[in-house]
């Protein structure tokens, strides 16, 4: 009985989107940077640094493991100075988790150990480094190799290589930006990382702007003033960062000195993971399970390459490398629904049992052709709030596909417009009507429109037989005689009605996921109870009519 309950009750996402929300905002969430001297990328570089800045004769890797040696005794110093805390991590890596980086605090869940003492300096609400980590860590450093030239004198060359060296992971509370990190390694040429929590930084600005609002573990449940909040959200960008950066190199120990800095040798950032959320905040949290695991059951197959090229925005080729696929993860009582793209992912889950929370995770910013400096931070986070709302409009439509029985009549019957004219019918089941529909599905989103030519290639590749263009006009007729697709005036670029876009799920959802599956019910693979309960109805039917 509470089950049936439950299912009841289950909220769809249209009930939500249509007055059960109580909060929608999309904010950045972790962005993870890369710190990188473009002038120390490969070996002749690192001769020239030695050789034209530091002045030296001979390039030697000495003078590098002097540098190191002095930038690790300022650490300590500087730890002993301002009383900060030192803690090693284990080398101990899970590379399990996709999407996660390899080299990220996250797998090792350093956080959970550096969260108490971040804690610890929030309260005394003054910004400061909390802890310092220290880890041994694989990256890519410089190292020296000997030789002589022909006058026998030495001289030194050198390579890039992956080695396991020293990293100092610098734990932050910041009054403007909040938890954060600055990790940089102790081996020339001293590559790092930055990291900083979106949602975190606005609930900073908020309630520096008198915003009242209340939280989620990492997001905001309510809020008093929703516009204000989403404004301070779409404020972070690269100047916000780089100001953050720059706060901090002036007070933390550096590799790097202000002559370095002078001569063009500093970071510069970029890019390495960014991750845009969408979260939309139930007002009656009691609905969510059972909305989240129908929403879930429901779009299981949202990683198929077909619905992430247009989730994703971008065209998904043969030739395409990458990953294609739904997975899903269970992580304590909760469900997350990842679906992979190349590089990159999008994710929903059911957000302190109260929250939809849907994120599209950058992990390489070619995949939405985004360049990966940070001051191109601003257009990758356009792009990725659009697959956000593309993969929100698509569990959208699929929610909310049933369509009333006079609306079925007008598209599977002959009928006449308004205008007099006659209307072909769309009947279910015509391997061409559900081949047409099941194109218009894979179409729903896309932002360039429908054209002949477009929908006709994804026709005839579910169709799996020759499709003509004569053909592809006429359905183009008739779908728009039954009012399913509008033509944009002045082009020949069609985009889908809302009729269009319920029958389109409506009769695929019901072929694909109901009458496919009922015709192969008395095969051995269905269960036991239906091909009985099917046999017991082909005996009744044979008996009355032997009667």
């Amino acid at each position: 009985m509470a089950a049936r309950v439950s299912r009841t009750n289950a909220v769809t996402v249209n009930d939500v989107l249509d007055g059960r929300k109580l909060l929608e905002i999309d904010c950045l969430d972790r962005v993870y940077l890369t710190l990188s001297v473009p002038n120390l990328m490969v070996g002749g570089q690192v001769v020239s640094f030695l050789t034209q800045h530091e002045g030296k004769p001979v390039p030697s890797p000495a003078l590098l493991e002097r540098r190191g040696q002095t930038f690790r005794r300022a650490v300590m110093s500087f730890a002993r100075a301002n009383d900060i805390p030192v803690i090693s991590f284990a080398g101990k890596k899970d590379n399990s988790r996709p999407g996660v980086l390899a080299d990220s605090p996250w797998p090792e869940r350093k956080i959970d150990q550096m969260m108490p003492l971040i804690r610890k300096a929030a309260a005394t609400g003054r910004s400061q480094v909390a802890a310092i980590g220290v880890a041994q860590e694989y990256q890519r450093v410089f190292t020296g190799t000997k030789s002589e030239t022909g006058t026998g004198a030495v001289w030194f060359s050198y390579q890039r290589v992956e080695r396991r060296v020293t990293c100092y992971y610098f734990y932050l509370w910041d009054e403007q930006v909040g938890p954060a990190f600055i990790k940089i390694c102790a081996y020339f040429p001293y590559p790092g990382k930055i990291w900083i929590n979106g949602h975190e930084w606005a609930k900073r600005q908020a309630t520096a702007a008198g915003v009242g609002f209340t939280e989620l573990s990492n997001g905001f449940a309510s809020c008093d003033e929703p516009a204000a909040l989403q404004d301070i959200c779409d404020r972070l960008g690269p100047g916000t960062i780089t100001v953050f950066a720059e706060r901090w190199w002036a007070r933390l120990p550096l590799p790097f000195t202000g002559t370095d800095r002078q001569a063009g040798y500093w970071w510069d950032i970029s890019m390495r993971q960014v991750e845009v959320a969408k979260t939309i905040v139930f007002s009656a949290p009691h609905h969510a399970r059972a909305f989240f695991e129908a929403l879930a059951a429901d779009n299981l197959d949202i990683g198929r390459p077909d619905n992430m090229e247009i989730i994703f925005n971008r065209q998904v080729r043969s030739t395409t490398h990458g990953v294609f696929r739904t997975a899903i993860d269970r992580d304590n009582d909760g469900v997350v629904v990842n679906a992979f793209y190349r590089h990159s992912r999008i994710k929903y889950y059911l957000k302190d049992r109260r929250a939809l929370r849907i994120e599209t995770v950058i992990n390489d910013t070619y995949d939405l052709r985004v360049l990966r400096r940070l001051e191109h931070l601003d257009e990758l986070v356009v792009k990725a709030r659009d697959v956000n709302r593309r993969l929100l409009d698509t569990i959208r439509v699929g929610q909310g596909c049933v369509l009333a029985s006079p609306a079925i009549e007008r598209v599977a019957q002959p009928t006449l417009t308004e205008d007099g004219r006659r209307a072909p019918a769309l009947r279910f089941g015509d391997p061409r009507v559900m081949a047409l529909t099941g194109a218009l599905c894979l179409n729903l989103f896309a932002v360039t429109g429908i054209t002949n030519n477009s929908l006709r290639a994804l026709t005839a590749r579910l169709l799996g037989t020759s499709y003509s263009t004569s053909q592809m006009t006429y359905d183009l007729r008739r779908l728009r005689a039954n009012g399913l697709i509008h033509r944009i005036e002045h082009t020949h670029t069609y985009t889908l009605t809302p009729d269009g876009q319920r029958l389109a799920i409506f009769y695929t959802k019901l072929h694909n996921r109901l009458l496919r599956p009922l015709t192969a019910a008395d095969q051995p693979q269905a269960p036991p109870t239906l091909r009985h309960a099917l046999a017991t109805i082909d005996q009744h039917v044979e008996d009355y009519i032997t009667r």
